[in-house]
């Protein structure tokens, strides 16, 4: 027994050394073909061009991060544990999340008029915050209300092309188109709706990317209407209550007694997203502490329990359908009358798996945390724009170590709307008064 005993504290560092090379064998398995041969056109065609160098470095780097993992979050032969933040720094976060929040609106407010800010950055802003109002739209079904859905671009769609439709045809501003694309996006989601009640899991999954699908292809192919694989250009920019920014007398410029300049629309257009995406992030906190605020998170916990406690789940998904798709439709037109074009390709599958990534990595239900996993996310792609061959790469590596570290996202917590602190209280007086 003696002359074994020297080998068992070895032994867990052999297993996580065995298991990193077991997935760094398959990542060389993937890398080979899809990063170490590219495809370049030369004189006499297509040729492949290999960069063994770029597989040697991934392999590499996986390897380590495996071992690193094994070592740190779980032992082979004990089994996988989660780290846990200590409560002391728990704390401590959550103190600094209560002026995070202010501070960040005052830092957006005064962000156009900050030394060093050009266009571009105002531009990647505007980007960045319709990103951060679909992220709260799809919060709600996804994080409050627990229903995983694939297809919410396909109500960004019906926003966008709401608002460039009736722009066109019935000359409406962009004031009365807004609220309209909100409503036909809302009675969209309740159309959605329906079919899914019954469905949960994976099946209410596919059914959402479906719709999604049959959305764009709608669009794709119904040509006369919605102009198909053309788009619909030439959309209606915003006014300012009337005022048009444009460089004639009666242009926004001349009637405040300013100079002309482009970045007047541009400017106008970052405070109405912002406006936008404040508004959707108050109605949604106040909607948290309502009855159907609680009836979505008592659904998101059990379904089952939740019927039995008599409440309506009918009502509850359909409402969690209908106010996530209104606010995908705010964000849509917003998108159409920024862009000036719209297409089916602006609305494919990608764009929802985005939206998603952004209310998971940023903590399903918390608000906080998917603002900061949309400037992460959307900002994050602009700064590794450059690299644009591993810029994926790197993105899927970070959603990995996030799912890893903190598997429930950014902003973990999922504290209860509602406390029954005051009633605790009362019960305990009258405790105290029937013992005397």
């Amino acid at each position: 027994m003696a002359d074994h005993a020297p080998a068992h504290p070895s032994s867990p560092f052999m297993a996580a050394l065995r298991n990193a090379f077991i997935t760094a064998l398959i990542a060389l398995g993937l890398a080979a073909p899809m990063m170490g041969l590219v495809t370049v056109q030369g004189p006499n065609g297509l040729r492949l061009e290999p960069h063994w160098e770029r597989v040697a470095i991934a392999v590499g780097l996986v390897f380590l991060g495996r071992l690193a993992l094994n070592l740190t979050i779980w032992r082979p032969d004990a089994g996988r544990t989660r780290t846990q933040i200590p409560p002391r720094v728990e704390a401590t976060l959550a103190r600094l999340g209560r002026w995070f929040a202010p501070v960040a609106v005052a830092l957006a407010v005064a962000l156009p008029f900050l030394p060093g800010v050009e266009r571009y950055t105002v531009d990647l802003a505007i980007l960045v915050l319709t990103y951060v109002m679909l992220g709260w739209g799809l919060n709600i079904v996804v994080g409050l209300a627990g229903l995983l859905d694939l297809g919410y671009v396909a109500f960004y769609a019906v926003g966008a092309y709401s608002y460039a439709l009736l722009a066109q045809h019935f000359g409406l501003s962009f004031w009365v188109c807004l609220p309209l694309a909100g409503i036909l996006a809302a009675f969209w989601g309740v159309l959605l709706g329906f079919p899914v009640l019954r469905l949960r899991g994976d099946y209410l999954a596919i059914v959402t990317l479906a719709f999604g699908e049959i959305i764009r292809i709608v669009l794709l192919n119904w040509y006369w209407f919605t102009g198909g694989p053309n788009g619909i250009g030439g959309i209606p920019r915003p006014s300012f209550f009337g005022l048009d920014f444009t460089p004639g007398p009666d242009g926004f410029a001349a009637t405040f007694g300013l100079k002309f300049s482009p970045l007047h629309r541009i400017i106008f257009l970052y405070y109405l997203i912002l406006a936008l995406a404040l508004i959707t992030n108050f109605v949604t906190i106040r909607l948290r502490r309502l009855p159907i605020g609680r009836a979505w998170e008592a659904l998101r916990e059990d379904e089952i329990a939740c019927r039995s406690l008599g409440v309506n789940t009918v009502n509850t998904k359909l409402t969690a359908f209908a106010l996530g798709a209104m606010f995908a439709g705010f964000a849509g037109s917003f998108f159409a009358t920024r862009q000036g074009f719209i297409s089916p390709e602006s609305f494919v599958f990608m764009e929802s798996a985005m939206i998603l990534a952004i209310v998971v990595l940023g903590g399903m239900g918390s608000q906080i945390g998917v603002a900061i996993a949309a400037v992460a996310m959307i900002g994050g792609f602009e700064l590794f724009r450059e690299f644009k061959d591993y810029r994926m790469i790197v993105f899927g590596a970070v959603m990995v170590g996030i799912m890893v570290w903190r598997p429930r996202g950014l902003v973990s917590s999922r504290t209860p709307s509602v406390f029954l602190k005051e009633k605790k209280a009362i019960a305990g007086s009258l405790v105290q008064e029937g013992h005397g």
